[in-house]
């Protein structure tokens, strides 16, 4: 669903839009074909008349019909996620109920029990997420609530967000931010999840394009102005291996597949290299033609073969034929040293894997006949059930849990009596003890890893055999909660943890109520909130809690006034000057100059978020926090997408305005031969050449390398690209790269 706006931005006459919407729907029939049944096209037909009927005075952003809309999300539903004609109807009436007159009723009526309850299921997601952006993370349960109830409702959802991702050109800036930053955040880890890679990958170079443009624009000049001699050099790697494989009269297809702009982006600021250094921008892929019970033995076959022309990593070999991922991802990957060097990525499966890694949960379920496979989907299913049922926390807990918990890859460990038990990737022993049961995590103490003892906190790898080891003398911590990722853990530790400390917070009341009598003042309700909010706290548990374990002394209580058995608080002092956060990051004590869109143009007093230190230039947005005003962050900030995924109301459109006169410090990291003289040349440049004021400047070398770490004041990022640039021709430097302030 999207917000609709009638201004149209191409001009068709009606004739010309009626032959378009025609054109588009016998263009999904024909996608369909080879799926319908007897009777089905009439079915699809109906829905399809009831949309277009429903959405007739409705357009999109663009001005073009909106009716376009639903049909583009079935088409994508079926010809890239692989579903059927159920889901085709479900596509084509996905907004109806939502957006205009047509009620659940009806389409019951029409199309039956099944296609009703996965149009409500869209319904809710629909209010859940794009009508009410603060809610988002509030409702992502009853998302999921649906998802477990039939899959089908998040493939479509997923086809319904990856069409508004490809169509977000006319909506404004903070719209684009604000749905780029969910998709990143929920919709592509749920779509990689779900096994849609291709779906996954180009949602996730879509946000890039809107939340960095200037980066995405860059690696894809890069990749473009490389094409020709990566296409060349792809050959030149696959002409061996191709005779190897015709010889061995294997049924195959081979070709070289470019990596997305996202998965270069993370490389190049993962190892902190430039887009010419990043070895992996391709993948070679190899498809094979075979029957079921020579897959495995075909896919080693063509390792062995590549293996043999060309030398493999051995720390590079990902064998997911043996333990496929719970995604339902089957295939052998390994890295080759190819020729002039350079390493190489071979991905090995066969058509049958390649469908399930392309179509996801679909063609899983096509494939499952006869196969104990789908369980795996199925113990993920029950695994949210378990955890929705028991979940108290608020939504955005839940989200972040969630993220943990059930979008991150994962890794395969085994009991002592060697059962498989699947765990996300950073899980400890002590997720390991809650998985079995809640009692075992509850009293674990420690574990023993491959018949070696390790602490609870012991962070597990794939392949680990592990036993717990319990006492009943042990109880959870606080503590606790830093040492485990799974949802499950966390909220078994949150219980123990609010039990405890009812427990202690009974002292905490008795010792309060014989405080109160002896100064007067009643035990009630009044004065028990008059303290809780004096001692600025949570809730009266938390009073009594800190009053039994001494946190709180109580010390002043003679400060209150009685009037008749009520307390009266102090009065607040005057608050002292307090020191502008931010202010020790400019050198002029003056405020920056940012417009800041909003209902009142008056100035604006924000602080510069330390997390991503913004320089003017940079992309940025505002964000309103509680209790410290507006901070601005950078679009790139890590805690960007997080901020904008749950808390979309509380962005501000903002953007610098010029102002030569205040200087912003940020860093630049260089690392170069450490040679003499080296560093006298960067300092002529920044401070000589350039007139750029340094403020700190540390040096490291090492092993005949240095890393010189340099804070400087700038005026803007025009003049930072420039200093980088410039730093980057200096001879024997070998990168240079901004930093964020609190990375040293």
């Amino acid at each position: 669903m999207e917000t609709i706006a009638a201004i149209p931005k191409y001009n068709l006459t009606e004739e010309q839009e009626k032959k378009l919407i025609l054109r588009e729907y016998r263009s999904l029939l024909r996608s369909l074909k080879t799926k319908l049944k007897k009777g089905d096209k009439e079915l699809v037909r109906q829905a399809f008349e009831l949309a277009a009927e429903a959405h007739k005075t409705m357009r999109r952003k663009s001005g073009e019909p909106y009716i376009l809309h639903p049909l583009a999300v079935a088409k994508i539903c079926i010809e890239e996620i692989g579903l059927g004609v159920r889901s085709t109807i479900c596509s084509l009436l996905h907004d109806t109920v939502e957006d205009t007159d047509v009620t659940l009723d009806e389409i019951e009526k029409e199309f039956g029990s099944e296609i009703a309850r996965i149009v409500d299921g869209l319904t809710k997601i629909s209010n859940v997420i794009d009508v009410n952006a603060s809610m988002q993370a509030e409702n992502f349960k009853k998302i999921l609530l649906t998802l477990t109830d039939d899959p089908r409702v998040i493939l479509i959802k997923l086809a319904d967000r990856l069409h508004n991702m490809r169509t977000m050109e006319s909506m404004k800036r903070e719209k684009q931010l604000k749905i780029s930053s969910e998709t990143v955040y929920v919709y592509a880890p749920l779509a990689h999840r779900m096994g849609l890679y291709n779906i996954k990958t180009e949602m996730e170079d879509l946000a890039m394009k809107y939340m960095e443009q200037d980066t995405y624009k860059d690696i894809a000049r890069k990749l473009a102005d490389t094409k020709r001699e990566r296409s060349r050099y792809i050959n030149e790697f696959i002409r061996p291996v191709k005779e190897k494989l015709e010889k061995a009269e294997l049924d195959f297809a081979i070709y070289g597949r470019p990596k997305s702009i996202h998965s270069i982006w993370n490389k190049m600021k993962k190892k902190g290299v430039a887009f010419e250094e990043v070895y992996d921008l391709f993948a070679i892929r190899v498809i094979l033609d075979s029957p079921p019970e020579k897959e495995k033995e075909d896919c080693w076959k063509v390792y062995s073969m590549i293996t043999d022309e060309y030398t493999p990593s051995p720390e590079r070999l990902r064998d997911w034929l043996s333990n496929p991922k719970s995604n339902g991802y089957e295939a052998l990957h390994t890295t080759v040293m190819g020729p002039q060097g350079k390493w190489v990525e071979v991905q090995i499966r066969t058509r049958r894997m390649n469908e399930i890694a392309e179509k996801g949960l679909a063609a899983h379920y096509k494939y499952k006949e006869g196969t104990g496979d789908e369980s795996r989907f199925d113990k993920w299913f029950q695994q949210i059930r378990e955890v929705l049922s028991t979940q108290e926390t608020d939504g955005v807990d839940f989200l972040q849990d969630f993220k943990t918990s059930f979008l991150a890859e994962e890794i395969y460990v085994y009991t002592p009596k060697g059962d498989v038990k699947m765990l996300p990737i950073g899980s400890s022993a002590l997720d390991f003890a809650f998985s079995i049961h809640s009692v075992i995590g509850t009293k674990c103490i420690g574990a023993k890893l491959n018949h070696k003892l390790v602490p609870i906190s012991y962070k597990l790898r794939s392949g680990d055999q592990i036993e717990i080891i319990t006492s009943n003398k042990q109880k959870p911590s606080e503590d606790w909660l830093n040492m485990v990722v799974t949802a499950k853990a966390r909220n078994k530790i949150k219980d123990a943890l609010k039990e405890e400390r009812r427990k202690v917070a009974e002292e905490g009341k008795y010792i309060l109520q014989r405080r109160l009598d002896n100064i007067g003042a009643a035990f009630s309700q009044f004065n028990i909130d008059e303290l809780t909010a004096f001692y600025k706290l949570n809730s009266p548990l938390d009073l009594f809690y800190r009053i039994a374990t001494k946190a709180l002394d109580l010390s002043e209580l003679k400060e209150f006034k009685l009037l008749g058995d009520k307390l009266e608080p102090p009065k607040p002092l005057k608050p002292a000057e307090i020191k502008q956060e931010g202010a020790g990051t400019m050198q002029p004590k003056k405020d920056a100059e940012l417009i800041i869109f909003g209902e009142s143009s008056d100035r604006i007093v924000y602080t510069l978020a330390k997390c991503c230190t913004p320089i003017p230039g940079d992309d940025v947005f505002g964000f309103v926090t509680t209790g410290e005003g507006l901070k601005i962050h950078r679009t790139s900030c890590p805690n960007a997408a997080r901020l904008m995924a749950n808390y979309g109301h509380r962005i501000v459109k903002t953007k610098w305005a010029k102002n030569k006169e205040i200087s912003f410090l940020t860093g630049v990291k260089i690392v170069g031969l450490d040679d003499v003289g080296v560093i006298n040349k960067i300092t002529n440049l920044i401070s000589g050449e350039l007139r750029i004021n340094i403020n700190a400047l540390t040096v490291e070398a090492k092993d005949g390398l240095f890393e010189g770490n340099i804070k400087v004041y700038v005026h803007d990022k025009e003049e930072l690209d420039e200093l980088v640039a410039r730093l980057r021709q200096l001879g024997g430097i070998h990168a240079v790269e901004r930093y964020e302030l609190d990375d040293v």
